[in-house]
Protein backbone atom coordinates (compact mmCIF):
# COMPACT_ATOMS: atom_id res chain seq x y z
CA UNK A 1 0.00 0.00 0.00
CA UNK A 2 1.17 3.39 -0.94
CA UNK A 3 2.06 5.79 2.03
CA UNK A 4 1.27 9.73 1.18
CA UNK A 5 2.49 12.12 3.74
CA UNK A 6 0.39 15.49 4.41
CA UNK A 7 1.92 18.11 6.41
CA UNK A 8 -0.48 20.02 8.58
CA UNK A 9 -2.83 17.22 8.42
CA UNK A 10 -4.23 18.08 11.64
CA UNK A 11 -5.85 21.27 9.96
CA UNK A 12 -8.74 22.67 8.41
CA UNK A 13 -8.05 21.28 5.10
CA UNK A 14 -5.40 18.79 5.64
CA UNK A 15 -7.97 16.65 8.21
CA UNK A 16 -9.81 16.50 5.57
CA UNK A 17 -7.15 15.32 2.98
CA UNK A 18 -6.26 12.62 5.73
CA UNK A 19 -10.00 11.41 5.36
CA UNK A 20 -10.43 11.34 1.73
CA UNK A 21 -7.01 9.18 1.50
CA UNK A 22 -7.60 6.96 3.80
CA UNK A 23 -11.12 5.95 2.02
CA UNK A 24 -9.03 5.93 -0.97
CA UNK A 25 -7.00 2.90 0.29
CA UNK A 26 -3.61 5.22 1.01
CA UNK A 27 -1.59 4.89 4.11
CA UNK A 28 -1.39 7.93 5.53
CA UNK A 29 1.00 9.81 7.93
CA UNK A 30 0.92 13.57 9.37
CA UNK A 31 3.20 15.89 10.98
CA UNK A 32 1.89 18.84 12.34
CA UNK A 33 3.31 20.82 15.02
CA UNK A 34 -0.17 21.48 16.71
CA UNK A 35 0.11 24.98 17.15
CA UNK A 36 -1.87 26.10 20.78
CA UNK A 37 -3.20 28.99 18.43
CA UNK A 38 -4.84 26.62 16.36
CA UNK A 39 -5.60 23.62 18.13
CA UNK A 40 -6.64 24.14 21.32
CA UNK A 41 -7.37 20.09 21.84
CA UNK A 42 -5.42 16.93 20.73
CA UNK A 43 -7.14 15.75 17.40
CA UNK A 44 -9.10 13.06 16.65
CA UNK A 45 -7.82 10.03 16.04
CA UNK A 46 -8.16 8.51 12.64
CA UNK A 47 -7.52 4.46 11.94
CA UNK A 48 -4.66 3.48 10.10
CA UNK A 49 -3.44 7.52 10.47
CA UNK A 50 0.28 8.16 12.20
CA UNK A 51 0.60 11.23 13.75
CA UNK A 52 4.13 12.84 14.53
CA UNK A 53 4.00 16.87 16.30
CA UNK A 54 6.39 18.19 14.73
CA UNK A 55 7.48 21.65 12.77
CA UNK A 56 7.90 21.32 9.12
CA UNK A 57 11.03 23.26 10.04
CA UNK A 58 12.84 20.62 11.68
CA UNK A 59 14.74 19.20 8.94
CA UNK A 60 15.64 16.02 11.33
CA UNK A 61 11.94 15.28 12.24
CA UNK A 62 11.20 15.69 8.33
CA UNK A 63 13.77 13.29 7.23
CA UNK A 64 12.22 11.17 9.90
CA UNK A 65 8.57 11.28 8.58
CA UNK A 66 9.52 10.39 4.58
CA UNK A 67 11.14 7.51 5.42
CA UNK A 68 8.98 5.20 3.22
CA UNK A 69 6.68 8.29 1.38
CA UNK A 70 5.57 7.55 -1.65
CA UNK A 71 4.05 11.42 -2.34
CA UNK A 72 3.60 14.95 -0.22
CA UNK A 73 0.96 16.97 0.55
CA UNK A 74 1.82 19.95 1.76
CA UNK A 75 -0.60 22.08 3.56
CA UNK A 76 1.42 22.84 6.68
CA UNK A 77 1.18 27.00 6.23
CA UNK A 78 0.88 30.22 8.58
CA UNK A 79 -2.66 31.51 7.02
CA UNK A 80 -4.96 34.86 6.59
CA UNK A 81 -3.74 38.38 5.47
CA UNK A 82 -1.44 38.82 8.06
CA UNK A 83 -2.48 41.95 10.66
CA UNK A 84 0.87 44.21 10.49
CA UNK A 85 4.43 44.14 9.25
CA UNK A 86 5.31 42.96 12.52
CA UNK A 87 4.18 39.29 10.86
CA UNK A 88 6.67 38.66 8.36
CA UNK A 89 8.82 36.78 10.41
CA UNK A 90 6.14 34.06 11.00
CA UNK A 91 4.79 34.02 7.54
CA UNK A 92 8.29 33.59 6.17
CA UNK A 93 9.52 31.41 8.69
CA UNK A 94 6.56 29.06 8.31
CA UNK A 95 5.71 29.32 4.96
CA UNK A 96 8.82 30.02 2.99
CA UNK A 97 11.53 28.38 5.29
CA UNK A 98 9.24 25.45 6.32
CA UNK A 99 8.59 24.80 2.25
CA UNK A 100 12.77 25.42 2.02
CA UNK A 101 13.36 22.38 4.44
CA UNK A 102 10.79 20.31 3.32
CA UNK A 103 12.25 20.35 -0.58
CA UNK A 104 15.73 19.80 0.74
CA UNK A 105 14.33 16.26 2.92
CA UNK A 106 12.47 15.16 0.33
CA UNK A 107 15.82 15.87 -2.02
CA UNK A 108 17.62 13.42 0.20
CA UNK A 109 14.97 10.75 0.72
CA UNK A 110 14.46 10.83 -3.02
CA UNK A 111 10.96 11.49 -3.00
CA UNK A 112 9.50 12.88 -6.70
CA UNK A 113 6.23 13.81 -5.92
CA UNK A 114 4.42 16.43 -4.52
CA UNK A 115 0.83 18.52 -4.23
CA UNK A 116 1.71 22.16 -2.70
CA UNK A 117 -1.45 24.19 -1.20
CA UNK A 118 -1.13 27.59 -3.13
CA UNK A 119 -3.72 30.41 -2.81
CA UNK A 120 -5.83 32.73 -4.86
CA UNK A 121 -4.02 35.84 -3.53
CA UNK A 122 -0.73 34.96 -5.30
CA UNK A 123 -2.62 36.84 -8.29
CA UNK A 124 -3.82 40.25 -6.08
CA UNK A 125 -6.80 41.55 -8.09
CA UNK A 126 -8.49 39.32 -10.69
CA UNK A 127 -8.73 39.98 -14.34
CA UNK A 128 -10.33 42.56 -15.90
CA UNK A 129 -11.51 43.88 -19.43
CA UNK A 130 -11.73 47.28 -20.72
CA UNK A 131 -12.02 49.24 -23.41
CA UNK A 132 -8.03 48.27 -23.89
CA UNK A 133 -9.05 44.97 -23.53
CA UNK A 134 -7.24 43.11 -20.62
CA UNK A 135 -6.16 45.25 -17.96
CA UNK A 136 -4.35 44.88 -15.04
CA UNK A 137 -5.24 47.43 -12.30
CA UNK A 138 -2.71 48.72 -9.31
CA UNK A 139 -3.55 48.92 -6.19
CA UNK A 140 -6.72 51.02 -5.32
CA UNK A 141 -6.51 54.53 -3.77
CA UNK A 142 -7.96 55.67 -0.25
CA UNK A 143 -9.47 58.85 -1.59
CA UNK A 144 -11.76 56.22 -4.06
CA UNK A 145 -12.11 54.19 -1.84
CA UNK A 146 -13.03 56.68 1.03
CA UNK A 147 -15.89 58.03 -1.50
CA UNK A 148 -17.24 55.10 -1.66
CA UNK A 149 -15.96 54.16 -5.30
CA UNK A 150 -14.70 51.24 -4.55
CA UNK A 151 -14.54 49.40 -8.50
CA UNK A 152 -11.04 49.00 -9.97
CA UNK A 153 -10.19 51.97 -12.63
CA UNK A 154 -7.80 51.43 -15.70
CA UNK A 155 -4.62 52.68 -14.71
CA UNK A 156 -4.47 54.57 -17.96
CA UNK A 157 -7.61 55.98 -18.96
CA UNK A 158 -9.52 56.13 -15.35
CA UNK A 159 -12.27 53.91 -16.55
CA UNK A 160 -14.04 51.62 -14.34
CA UNK A 161 -12.91 48.46 -15.32
CA UNK A 162 -15.44 44.98 -15.55
CA UNK A 163 -14.30 41.57 -13.73
CA UNK A 164 -13.56 38.53 -15.26
CA UNK A 165 -12.56 35.06 -14.54
CA UNK A 166 -8.54 34.53 -13.89
CA UNK A 167 -6.49 32.09 -15.66
CA UNK A 168 -3.24 30.19 -14.27
CA UNK A 169 -1.11 32.18 -16.75
CA UNK A 170 -2.47 35.35 -15.17
CA UNK A 171 0.50 37.78 -14.07
CA UNK A 172 1.51 37.43 -10.35
CA UNK A 173 1.07 40.55 -8.06
CA UNK A 174 0.90 39.58 -4.36
CA UNK A 175 -0.61 42.20 -2.14
CA UNK A 176 -0.11 40.89 1.40
CA UNK A 177 2.43 39.22 3.72
CA UNK A 178 0.87 35.77 3.34
CA UNK A 179 0.36 36.19 -0.69
CA UNK A 180 4.03 37.07 -0.97
CA UNK A 181 5.15 33.69 1.37
CA UNK A 182 2.51 31.86 -0.90
CA UNK A 183 4.21 33.05 -3.70
CA UNK A 184 8.05 32.18 -2.33
CA UNK A 185 6.16 28.87 -1.97
CA UNK A 186 5.46 28.20 -5.67
CA UNK A 187 8.79 29.36 -6.55
CA UNK A 188 10.45 26.88 -4.03
CA UNK A 189 8.72 23.89 -5.34
CA UNK A 190 9.42 24.97 -9.28
CA UNK A 191 12.98 25.17 -8.54
CA UNK A 192 13.29 21.44 -7.08
CA UNK A 193 11.22 20.27 -9.53
CA UNK A 194 13.83 21.15 -11.79
CA UNK A 195 16.34 20.11 -9.95
CA UNK A 196 15.52 17.41 -9.14
CA UNK A 197 13.23 15.83 -12.07
CA UNK A 198 10.05 15.95 -9.21
CA UNK A 199 6.70 16.46 -10.03
CA UNK A 200 4.57 18.69 -8.13
CA UNK A 201 0.48 20.42 -9.05
CA UNK A 202 0.39 23.37 -7.10
CA UNK A 203 -3.21 24.05 -6.53
CA UNK A 204 -4.85 27.57 -5.99
CA UNK A 205 -7.22 27.59 -3.34
CA UNK A 206 -9.92 29.93 -3.69
CA UNK A 207 -11.99 30.88 -0.37
CA UNK A 208 -12.55 27.67 1.19
CA UNK A 209 -15.11 26.90 3.66
CA UNK A 210 -16.83 24.15 5.24
CA UNK A 211 -16.78 21.91 9.08
CA UNK A 212 -13.96 22.75 11.00
CA UNK A 213 -13.24 25.76 9.82
CA UNK A 214 -11.19 27.97 12.31
CA UNK A 215 -13.35 30.29 14.36
CA UNK A 216 -13.41 34.84 14.09
CA UNK A 217 -9.80 35.22 14.35
CA UNK A 218 -7.30 38.20 12.96
CA UNK A 219 -6.24 35.75 10.86
CA UNK A 220 -9.43 33.59 9.83
CA UNK A 221 -11.60 33.50 6.09
CA UNK A 222 -14.47 35.60 5.70
CA UNK A 223 -16.84 33.13 6.49
CA UNK A 224 -15.61 31.89 9.59
CA UNK A 225 -15.90 35.53 10.36
CA UNK A 226 -19.25 36.15 9.75
CA UNK A 227 -20.47 32.40 11.30
CA UNK A 228 -19.26 33.56 14.56
CA UNK A 229 -20.87 36.82 14.19
CA UNK A 230 -23.95 34.87 13.73
CA UNK A 231 -23.26 32.64 16.99
CA UNK A 232 -22.97 35.41 19.19
CA UNK A 233 -26.14 36.87 17.89
CA UNK A 234 -24.56 39.55 15.71
CA UNK A 235 -25.16 40.93 12.32
CA UNK A 236 -22.19 39.96 9.65
CA UNK A 237 -20.54 42.84 9.23
CA UNK A 238 -19.28 43.23 5.63
CA UNK A 239 -16.88 46.00 4.17
CA UNK A 240 -17.41 48.03 1.17
CA UNK A 241 -20.92 47.79 -0.41
CA UNK A 242 -20.73 43.64 -0.25
CA UNK A 243 -20.23 43.52 -3.89
CA UNK A 244 -16.76 42.06 -4.00
CA UNK A 245 -16.68 39.27 -6.29
CA UNK A 246 -15.52 35.85 -4.77
CA UNK A 247 -15.09 31.83 -5.04
CA UNK A 248 -16.28 29.60 -2.58
CA UNK A 249 -15.08 25.72 -2.69
CA UNK A 250 -16.30 23.55 -0.12
CA UNK A 251 -13.44 21.85 1.86
CA UNK A 252 -14.91 18.47 0.61
CA UNK A 253 -13.99 19.48 -2.41
CA UNK A 254 -10.62 20.70 -2.26
CA UNK A 255 -10.11 17.46 -0.06
CA UNK A 256 -11.38 15.54 -3.46
CA UNK A 257 -8.78 17.89 -5.93
CA UNK A 258 -5.78 16.99 -3.61
CA UNK A 259 -6.50 13.39 -4.20
CA UNK A 260 -6.88 13.58 -8.08
CA UNK A 261 -3.81 16.04 -8.03
CA UNK A 262 -1.39 13.32 -5.89
CA UNK A 263 -2.46 10.66 -8.97
CA UNK A 264 -1.17 13.66 -11.52
CA UNK A 265 2.19 13.40 -10.30
CA UNK A 266 2.54 9.51 -10.87
CA UNK A 267 1.84 10.26 -14.62
CA UNK A 268 3.11 13.92 -15.46
CA UNK A 269 6.29 14.35 -17.01
CA UNK A 270 9.18 15.07 -15.02
CA UNK A 271 10.45 18.55 -13.79
CA UNK A 272 6.60 19.57 -14.37
CA UNK A 273 5.34 21.76 -11.58
CA UNK A 274 1.81 22.53 -13.04
CA UNK A 275 -0.56 25.38 -10.96
CA UNK A 276 -4.48 24.65 -11.35
CA UNK A 277 -7.02 26.86 -9.82
CA UNK A 278 -9.64 25.50 -7.80
CA UNK A 279 -12.45 27.05 -7.31
CA UNK A 280 -16.19 26.37 -7.68
CA UNK A 281 -16.24 28.74 -10.88
CA UNK A 282 -19.51 30.39 -9.77
CA UNK A 283 -19.19 33.98 -9.03
CA UNK A 284 -20.52 35.18 -5.51
CA UNK A 285 -20.34 38.12 -3.43
CA UNK A 286 -19.40 38.69 0.06
CA UNK A 287 -23.09 39.83 0.86
CA UNK A 288 -24.52 36.69 -0.98
CA UNK A 289 -22.34 34.96 1.52
CA UNK A 290 -23.46 37.15 4.50
CA UNK A 291 -27.09 36.79 3.87
CA UNK A 292 -27.12 32.96 2.79
CA UNK A 293 -25.55 32.23 6.55
CA UNK A 294 -27.44 34.52 8.39
CA UNK A 295 -30.53 32.92 6.65
CA UNK A 296 -29.55 29.69 7.72
CA UNK A 297 -28.40 30.07 10.83
CA UNK A 298 -31.52 32.27 11.45
CA UNK A 299 -29.88 34.94 12.80
CA UNK A 300 -29.81 39.24 12.13
CA UNK A 301 -29.21 39.82 8.36
CA UNK A 302 -25.65 41.45 7.41
CA UNK A 303 -25.10 44.94 7.84
CA UNK A 304 -23.01 46.81 4.81
CA UNK A 305 -20.77 49.02 6.65
CA UNK A 306 -18.59 50.86 4.17
CA UNK A 307 -15.82 50.19 5.68
CA UNK A 308 -12.14 49.36 3.67
CA UNK A 309 -9.08 47.91 4.26
CA UNK A 310 -5.89 49.25 2.42
CA UNK A 311 -4.43 46.34 0.45
CA UNK A 312 -7.72 44.02 -0.09
CA UNK A 313 -8.34 42.93 -3.91
CA UNK A 314 -11.76 43.88 -5.09
CA UNK A 315 -12.69 41.13 -6.90
CA UNK A 316 -10.94 37.89 -7.62
CA UNK A 317 -12.95 34.42 -8.91
CA UNK A 318 -11.49 31.25 -10.70
CA UNK A 319 -11.55 29.86 -13.76
CA UNK A 320 -10.70 26.29 -13.07
CA UNK A 321 -11.27 24.41 -16.15
CA UNK A 322 -7.42 23.11 -16.14
CA UNK A 323 -8.45 21.70 -12.99
CA UNK A 324 -11.19 20.23 -14.88
CA UNK A 325 -9.46 18.94 -17.86
CA UNK A 326 -5.96 17.75 -16.74
CA UNK A 327 -6.51 16.53 -12.98
CA UNK A 328 -10.65 15.14 -14.01
CA UNK A 329 -11.86 17.16 -11.50
CA UNK A 330 -15.15 18.30 -10.49
CA UNK A 331 -16.36 20.77 -7.86
CA UNK A 332 -19.91 18.72 -6.33
CA UNK A 333 -20.94 21.05 -3.29
CA UNK A 334 -23.20 23.49 -4.06
CA UNK A 335 -22.56 27.23 -2.29
CA UNK A 336 -26.42 27.08 -0.88
CA UNK A 337 -26.06 23.56 0.17
CA UNK A 338 -22.65 24.12 1.72
CA UNK A 339 -23.44 27.21 3.46
CA UNK A 340 -26.55 25.81 4.73
CA UNK A 341 -24.47 23.08 6.38
CA UNK A 342 -21.39 25.34 7.21
CA UNK A 343 -23.93 27.45 9.08
CA UNK A 344 -24.68 24.85 12.31
CA UNK A 345 -21.79 22.68 11.80
CA UNK A 346 -18.75 22.57 14.38
CA UNK A 347 -15.95 25.07 14.07
CA UNK A 348 -12.98 24.66 15.93
CA UNK A 349 -12.58 26.31 18.57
Amino acid sequence: MSLLLVTGGAGFIGSRIVVAARAAGWDVRVIDALSPDVHTSQPARVDGVELVRADVTDSRALDACLAGVDVVSHQAAKVGMGVDVADAPDYVRANVLGTGELIAAMARARISRLVLASSMVVYGEGRYVGPRGDVRPGPRVDRDLRAGMFEPRDPVTGEILTPAFTHEDAPLDPRSLYAVSKLAQEHLVQVWAKETGGTAAVLRYHNVYGPGMPRDTPYAGVAAIFRSALERDEAPRVFEDGGQRRDFIHVDDIAAANMRAIEWTQSAPPAAARAFNIGSGVVSTILDVARQLARAHGGPQPVVTGGFRSGDVRHITASSARARSELGWEPTIALAEGMREFSTSPMRV
